[in-house]
């Protein structure tokens, strides 16, 4: 039987995609808005807040995740700092090892290290790398970043990265380093890294049904595997909404979906295609024509099958059913690709704190 809410510790945190929903708004002008959101959401007792990486488009405008992170640890406290994510495949792991330990020590303990392959074709070809090569890169990186954090000295020869013998410097706060997640939802990639012990980020475009399916099979795996999986977050990343009632909520999320141009964000530039065959790209097969169709899902299944959405006693009710799934970290995404004036976000979030997050404390 599972155990009632208040007896089950829920944590809480945000995804700020730094978005730029307008071309009338400057960069800057969204990068001051989203530094607000996050300095509120200290306020309001977040466990956490999650900025996300992305390159030569509007659709996220955040090209260097640990210099933005850095500057949030300077303005912040208590948030945990996480990378949501980092696109391992477009960076040298020795680098990113490096960044992050020193985010580590700046921010005195606070970084969630997320990692992931990347799929943004419009980001595989303006670096000139293959996206068909972005699964096994990341494993390699993965592999180098692991091994640097816990071996003294390391030394790595791999197909794509090779280095001398090195003791790195600086290490890590957190021992034996900062948690590391990796974006999946796919079967095949939450049991690759369910062997490892290594918690999944589920997928906000995922079903209900999907990441249902992915918690149950990253803690099975993980448990035969020998890992200590009751104690390891799973992070599920879902679009939140919270009204005060459910008319409300659905009038809401039908002035959000009318006023969305959806096209813009998944399109060719976004679909995981190579470039060098026209094809979905090795390993993305598990995606195929979710990019290329526009991201197009009716009102009714967002409202039942995708998003965190309604009045209080709905939407705690959803995050006790994701609880139930297997996770134990809700990252909230309030709205981070549509321009909702901060008066009226930082009401929306206020709202959460105030009635669903004492629910799970």
């Amino acid at each position: 039987m599972t155990a009632p809410v208040e007896h089950r510790p829920m944590k809480f945190s945000s995804f700020l995609l730094f978005h730029r929903p307008d071309r009338n708004n400057t960069i800057k002008e969204v990068y001051d808005y989203n530094l607000r959101v996050a300095e509120l959401l200290e306020e309001l007792g977040f466990d956490g807040v999650w900025v996300s990486e992305h390159h030569f488009r509007d659709y996220g405008t955040v090209p260097s995740i640990f210099t933005m992170l850095g500057y949030l640890a300077a303005r912040t406290e208590n948030l945990r700092l996480g990378t949501g994510v980092v696109v391992l495949p477009l960076h040298n792991p020795i680098h990113v090892a490096e960044q992050a330990a020193q985010l580590d020590l700046l921010s005195n303990g606070r970084l969630d290290l997320g990692l992931g392959r990347g799929y943004q074709s419009i980001e595989f070809d303006g670096f000139g790398m293959s996206l068909s090569e972005a699964r096994d890169r990341f494993d390699e990186g993965l592999e180098v970043i692991t091994g640097l954090w816990t071996q003294d000295p390391y030394q790595h020869r791999g197909h794509f990265y090779q280095s001398g013998e090195v003791s790195l410097t600086p290490k890590p706060l957190q021992s034996p380093h900062p948690p590391i997640y990796v974006a999946a939802v796919s079967p095949e990639t939450v049991e690759r890294y369910a062997r490892r012990g290594l918690p999944v980020l589920a997928d906000p475009a995922a079903p209900f049904k999907k990441i249902h399916q992915a918690a149950e099979t990253w803690h099975r795996i993980a448990a035969e595997s020998g890992h200590d999986s009751a104690n390891v977050d799973l992070v599920v990343s879902r679009s939140v909404w919270l009204a005060p009632t459910v008319e409300q909520a659905k009038q809401d999320q039908a002035t959000f979906e009318a006023s969305f141009d959806r096209s813009r964000i998944f399109n060719e530039k976004s679909a995981p295609i190579d470039s060098k065959t026209g094809e979905v790209a090795k390993g993305f097969e598990f995606w195929e024509g979710r990019y290329l169709k526009g991201g197009e899902v009716g009102n009714d299944f967002r409202w039942e099958q995708l998003e965190v959405i309604g009045d209080p006693k709905r939407v705690i009710g959803q995050v006790a059913m994701l609880q139930e799934f297997g996770f134990n970290h809700l990252m909230c995404d309030f709205g981070s690709t549509r321009h909702i004036p901060f008066d009226e976000m930082a009401k929306a979030i206020t709202f959460f704190a105030k009635e669903v997050i004492p629910a799970f404390r």
